[in-house]
């Protein structure tokens, strides 16, 4: 493996004690969501080893993602699983010691603010630096790690055009205009944008490993990318896009994060959001996925994103396509299964069940309906003249 996950991930295997009976409790709380221990049917829990009973009760979530990964159990569609266990709500019922821990756990969330300057570095160590290869085999051509967008589309290729498109016809991008993108990643919208739209780009990530790849995608081209977090960012643009970066940002500063973008946008611009949020206010991160796969990430909720809003933006538009993102989630899983013989030289069989057990809990997440994606477009209120909301009616075209 590439990144310290590599000693954070090591199966401990099936010590073979699967015959203990499960507790009453945890056979309990699984029948409301109507998936069962040892059944036959492909969403339920297949046990190889009776520790695991005890790291779910005691820890819940975290306790749950890393007994699959230590092999303790198993599931033949653990995007079926997870979409009945959301859907029951038992992320939100835990019991005993484990509800115990998702408090303290709320607690810190709200006492400490996870995403400070100081902070910021730590996801792009642990996640996005974790192996170019990796992601190079899951996700499409342009290496875009967001929702694609699959109103028209039949392939992901397709699908990630149609979503880089319409982000540019949501901006009103025009020839010789400035645009600031926020979390550029591997540079695929800036490329896209430069290309197709003609405007000269500027963006930032945290992540050494995507600079890298961005830097050689856009040679030659009007795009200017820099290792950098937004709070420091200087200058003014004409438009402003961020995909996939706001569940990154945190609560305490969603204000800094929407004062900086108004600073930088140009009075007549438009600033585009990208973001999963939730249906509902949600105390802390999914323990498991905040460990192990997205460190100090917070997703918002309609009223939390509103009320950072409000007094510094006008909302234009808000679209919401959240189903998009189980359709997107089961390809890049089936293209990182496709892919392992090869990756298998460089990665351990506990990274395999960690990245098979993040993407397909997120399917499921998705499917549940706790998961949305939602874009929004932006202006500062002293916009002249109104906006009018744009949605594909037809595939785009693809670059040849």
């Amino acid at each position: 493996m590439h990144s310290e996950q590599a000693t954070l991930y090591r199966p401990q295997g099936p010590q073979h004690r699967p015959a203990a009976a499960p507790p009453p409790v945890l056979r309990e709380l699984l029948a409301r969501a109507d998936v069962q221990i040892n059944g036959t049917r492909p969403w339920d829990m297949r046990v190889n080893d009776a520790r695991a009973f005890r790291r779910i009760l005691t820890q819940w979530s975290l306790g749950a993602g890393e007994s699959y990964v230590d092999g303790d159990w198993d599931c033949e569609r653990l995007d079926m699983m997870f979409e009945r266990l959301l859907r029951a709500e038992l992320d939100r019922t835990a019991p005993g010691t484990a509800k115990l821990r998702l408090l303290l756990e709320g607690l810190r969330q709200r006492l400490f603010n996870l995403q400070s300057v100081e902070r910021a570095h730590q996801v792009g160590e642990r996640h996005y630096d974790v192996g170019n290869d990796v992601f190079e085999a899951m996700l499409d051509s342009r290496m875009i790690y967001s929702c694609a967008y699959w109103e028209h589309a039949q392939d992901l290729e397709q699908a990630q055009v149609d979503k880089l498109e319409m982000i540019c016809r949501k901006l009103e991008l025009k020839p010789g205009e400035t645009l600031l993108d926020i979390g550029c990643g591997w540079g695929g919208l800036a490329r896209f944008a430069a290309e197709r739209h003609g405007v000269h780009v500027t963006g930032i990530t945290i992540s050494k490993e995507q600079l890298a790849i961005a830097e050689q995608r856009c040679a030659g081209l009007p795009v200017t990318l820099r290792l950098q977090d937004y709070r420091s960012l200087q200058g003014r643009f004409d438009k402003i896009v961020s995909v996939g970066m706001f569940e990154h940002v945190g609560l305490k500063n969603y204000g800094v994060y929407f004062d900086t973008a108004r600073r930088l946008l140009a009075p007549d611009g438009l600033f585009l959001l990208h973001s999963i949020g939730v249906d509902r206010r949600a105390p802390h991160t999914d323990p498991w996925i905040e460990r192990y796969i997205f460190p100090n990430g917070k997703l918002p909720s309609p009223v939390e994103l509103a009320g950072a809003l409000e007094g510094r933006f006008v909302v234009e538009d808000w679209h919401n396509f959240g189903p998009d993102y189980d359709r997107t989630l089961m390809i890049w899983a089936e293209r990182f299964e496709a892919a392992w013989l090869r990756l298998a030289s460089h990665y351990d069989e506990g990274f395999r069940r960690m990245f098979r057990y993040y993407l397909l809990s997120c399917a499921g997440f998705f499917r549940s309906r706790q998961g949305q994606l939602w874009q929004l477009v932006l202006s500062r209120p002293e916009r002249r003249g109104g906006y009018r909301s744009f949605r594909p009616s037809a595939p785009a075209e693809r670059p040849a």
